[in-house]
């Protein structure tokens, strides 16, 4: 198996080493151990390292990816949290689709007045509705 030192890691995967070393502390990645001075970790680790920026892209605490990897490093994903974090990107994307919309229709608007336009007031009820909804999910 190859090994890769703490830099190479760091270089590989964008994060700094202190990011690695705050990373094992909590259990997220375990290092293989030492050659002198340095810590040595599996060549794999850069895709756990991809999965946690992934996991914290999607909004994942770094304790929750814990829970995630497991105690042997494995993985231990369970599904019902994966599922409502997904429920909850895709209420974001209609937001901000609906919010998309809503700007590109007011930069190009013929309406005299923005407030005249039947659908800049269609959109904005939208984009209402949308957050009002937002908000009773939290």
């Amino acid at each position: 198996m190859k090994f890769l030192d703490i830099g190479e890691v760091a270089e590989k995967a964008g994060v700094p080493p202190s990011t690695l070393r705050y990373y094992e502390e909590i259990g997220l990645i375990t290092s293989a151990g030492r050659k002198g001075l340095r810590r040595q970790f599996s060549a794999d680790v850069v895709l756990q390292l991809a999965l946690i920026e992934m996991g914290k892209v999607a909004g994942f605490s770094l304790d929750e990816i814990v829970s995630m990897f497991g105690s042997d490093g494995k993985g231990d994903v369970p599904r019902a949290p994966l599922h409502r974090k997904a429920d909850e990107l895709d209420r974001q994307i209609r937001r901000m689709k609906t919010l998309r919309d809503l700007l590109r229709h007011v930069a190009e608007c013929p309406a005299p007045s923005h407030l005249e336009c039947p659908t800049f007031r269609r959109l904005v009820e939208l984009a209402s509705r949308h957050g009002r909804s937002a908000r009773k999910q939290v």
